[in-house]
């Protein structure tokens, strides 16, 4: 799959499916994220009425961002997680919606640290945005 040949993220940690857009020139990212009945998180946040969990919502930004600059640099190093500000969750992500991560590269120092403008939408609507910035390691 094209998303595991740049992250490294696997299994239950693997929150990208799959990227359908992406634009150098206006250093801009689309992916999806398809949420199950069977995820590891749903018996247990809110029983009875799952709700994604918005950690899991930073997480996916998080690889969104990380998969661009990757990516673009093509060097194989790691952009690890660096922090997040200006998270707000504006609507609930349950099973069975399609979670579209759009992400705008807006900050680059030293080669080193990158910040991505990044909201998330179900059926045209934001659920999430934040700021994220990944670092080398």
């Amino acid at each position: 799959e094209q998303i595991q040949q740049i992250n490294p993220h696997r299994f239950e940690f693997q929150q990208l499916d799959g990227i359908f857009f992406a634009d150098r020139e206006r250093v801009v990212i689309a992916g999806f994220r398809d949420l199950k009945d069977d995820e590891f998180w749903v018996r247990g946040h809110i029983p009875g009425r799952p709700v994604f969990p918005g950690v899991l919502m930073i997480e996916t930004a998080a690889q969104l961002v990380s998969y661009y600059v990757v990516s673009e640099r093509n060097d194989g190093k790691f952009l690890g997680f660096g922090g997040v500000d200006a998270v707000k969750f504006r609507g609930q992500v349950v099973p069975g919606d399609r979670l579209i991560m759009l992400g705008e590269m807006v900050e680059q120092r030293n080669g080193r640290k990158y910040v991505g403008l990044t909201q998330g939408f179900v059926d045209g609507r934001m659920v999430y945005e934040g700021l994220i910035t990944g670092m080398f390691i």
